[in-house]
Order: C-alpha cells, then sequence, then structure tokens
C-alpha cells in the first residue's frame, strides 16, 4: 500500500434536473455538464448502469470528457444481482466489462448491490468471486442490503479475493463498518434526521476514514442523498473534513 490511501469523494450520477438549478451554469448544454462536474469533483458513481449498461462507446465518451486523472465507479446490472442472483455470471460480466473498458485508465471500482430480501448465501458468492478473477487487478465493492451477509465468512471470502464491503450509511441499511481489502467504498444515503447530514454525522465518518487513509487504505467515497441537492454540499462538506482535518 502507498503511504496515504488515495480520497476520492464525489456523487451518485451526474445528471439531474434540479442541478441545472442549483449547480450548473444557466445554459450549459447536456454534453457539457461532466465536464463542468469534473471541474468540482475528481469521481462519479455511474448508477445508470444498474438499469441498463451503456454501450462501450458512450463509456468512451465520457473518458474523453473528464480530465486525466478522474475516475468512475460503475454500479453492477440489477440483471445480475437481483434476477440472476449471481448465477452464470460469465456472459454479463463480459458485457459489463467490455462495455465499462471504454473507460480505460479512468475505470474505477465496479460496485455490486444486493437485494434487501436476499438471505447469505456462501457458495453463490464463492463461485462469483471466482469467476471475477479473471479480471485482476480491477476492483469490485460489495453492497449488502440484508443482514445476514454481514458476517465473519462472507469478509474472509472478501477478504480472499480482494474485494471490498461497501459501507451504505442510512438508518434503513444494515452496517457494520471494517475493512476486508486495501481499499474501501463508502456510499452515503440518508442521513438519521432526513436525506441530509449533519456535520456531526459527517464529523463521525471523517474521524473513522482518517486513520485507515493513513494506513495506506483507499478510500472511494459518494453521496447518494441528492433530494435537494445534499449530495453537493455534503461531499463538499466532507472532502473539506479530510483535507482540512
Amino acid at each position: 500500500m502507498d503511504e496515504h490511501g488515495q480520497l476520492r469523494i464525489g456523487t451518485s450520477g451526474w445528471v439531474y434536473k434540479h442541478w441545472l438549478d442549483i449547480f450548473y451554469p444557466r445554459g450549459l448544454s447536456g454534453r457539457e455538464q461532466l465536464a463542468f462536474y469534473a471541474q468540482h469533483f475528481d469521481t462519479v458513481e455511474i448508477n445508470y448502469s444498474f438499469y441498463k449498461l451503456p454501450g462501450r462507446e458512450v463509456f468512451g465518451a465520457w473518458r474523453e470528457e473528464t480530465p486525466q486523472r478522474f475516475l468512475f465507479a460503475v454500479k453492477g446490472s440489477r440483471y445480475l444481482t437481483h434476477m440472476k442472483k449471481l448465477t452464470d455470471p460469465q456472459e454479463p460480466m463480459e458485457r459489463l466489462m467490455t462495455s465499462a473498458g471504454g473507460l480505460g485508465d479512468k475505470l474505477g471500482p465496479i460496485l455490486f448491490q444486493f437485494p434487501s430480501q436476499w438471505r447469505v448465501n456462501l457458495p453463490r458468492l464463492s463461485e462469483f468471486l471466482e469467476a471475477l478473477r479473471s479480471y485482476s487487478p480491477q476492483r469490485f465493492a460489495f453492497e449488502f442490503r440484508n443482514a445476514s451477509w454481514l458476517v465473519a465468512d462472507v469478509y474472509a471470502l472478501l477478504q480472499t479475493a480482494g474485494a471490498a464491503l461497501c459501507l451504505p450509511v442510512s438508518p434503513t441499511v444494515p452496517l457494520d463498518p471494517v475493512l476486508t481489502a486495501e481499499w474501501t467504498y463508502i456510499r452515503f444515503h440518508t442521513g438519521r434526521h432526513g436525506v441530509g447530514f449533519s456535520q456531526e454525522e459527517l464529523k463521525g465518518w471523517a474521524d473513522r476514514l482518517r486513520p485507515w487513509l493513513a494506513q495506506g487504505v483507499d478510500a472511494y467515497v459518494y453521496f447518494n442523498n441528492d433530494p435537494g441537492g445534499h449530495a453537493l454540499e455534503d461531499a463538499k462538506t466532507f472532502r473539506q473534513m479530510l483535507v482540512n482535518g
């Protein structure tokens, strides 16, 4: 690991109609929004790919529209996690990696979000992680929405594969803030007292993340609490806390 971990903070998506009123300059075209976003953040999570996988040429266009150090996190298809529940992953994974490969060296971690009703299935997870080995050193993160997955046996499988346990921050999503890899993936969904996060909540996470970064742990952090533009403000505030101490 590096002497100090790499920190990336952004939002989940960049195309929101109300951002035209609170973030993007008036008159800015849709094609110019990503480039403008990248002036303020060094990463973004592509949530759209969970519902429909864009073509390789679309990913390639996003690559061209962003600065050299920019990174994209890509959410894996719900077809794989919710419909197939990880069975026969080879073909959908090949499609995902071929399309997302259009990002080139700007492809960051790939996130798999599991259904909240799906209980732990160690054999299925083990087989899936085995299938992911052919894509090494690509980084993969797993967001479990059912508490039955938050157990030592699952963590051991993730650790062996170098995969990260995603840390979802929300009163309604189970959370166990542990590291299973030399990097971590944090998703801020909803604060304890509303969509946005209080200074106290953000400070608590900054205090937790700071020693991890000092140990060389890379951190990818995305704010998904978009209503009212909270994601934009909370992401900026969180970065200031970590950069300025």
